[in-house]
């Protein structure tokens, strides 16, 4: 294979993971979001003050795409010198991204039940962020995983 390929099959990969991990957050944020408006409304129609604690829900899954990041500027780094590895930083870059991406996804549709919860109880706010912190641990998982994978490849 050409080594020009070989270099845009690997960066193809380094862009992968922030792909999938932005299409993720996206999908997250976007459910987050919905509830955290649809949850202030129910407070305004009720007189309630609007807590303000549902805006960190609504961008808690925005972390995912850092973690993206990250897997992506390592996996271009070696586009240069080590494009004869380009499969495993294709495949590590999908399906790290991906990983990464659906733990956003989950962690968007879990906020969103923070988010009525918190709305309509005022309370429990730092056990809804210990879940979200849960979900979050499985895209920290995938770029931890990836980095060490990562380190191995000479």
């Amino acid at each position: 294979m050409e080594t020009v390929v070989a270099q845009a099959l690997t960066r193809g990969g380094a862009y992968a993971a922030i792909s999938f991990a932005a299409i993720g957050s996206g999908l997250g944020c976007g459910a987050a979001g919905a509830a955290a408006i649809g949850a202030w409304k129910k407070c305004y129609a009720q007189g309630k003050p609007a807590p303000f604690q549902l805006a960190v829900f609504a961008g808690a899954p925005l972390s995912q795409t850092i973690y993206g990041m990250i897997v992506m500027f390592l996996i271009s780094a070696k586009a240069e010198t080590m494009s004869q590895h380009w499969p495993t930083f294709l495949i590590m870059g999908i399906f790290g991204g991906i990983a990464m991406g659906v733990s956003a996804w989950m962690q968007g549709v879990a906020a969103a039940g923070a988010c009525d919860a918190q709305a309509e109880t005022g309370q429990g706010f730092t056990n809804y962020l210990m879940a979200l912190g849960i979900i979050e641990t499985v895209a920290i998982f995938a770029m931890a995983f990836a980095i060490v994978l990562l380190a191995t490849i000479k």
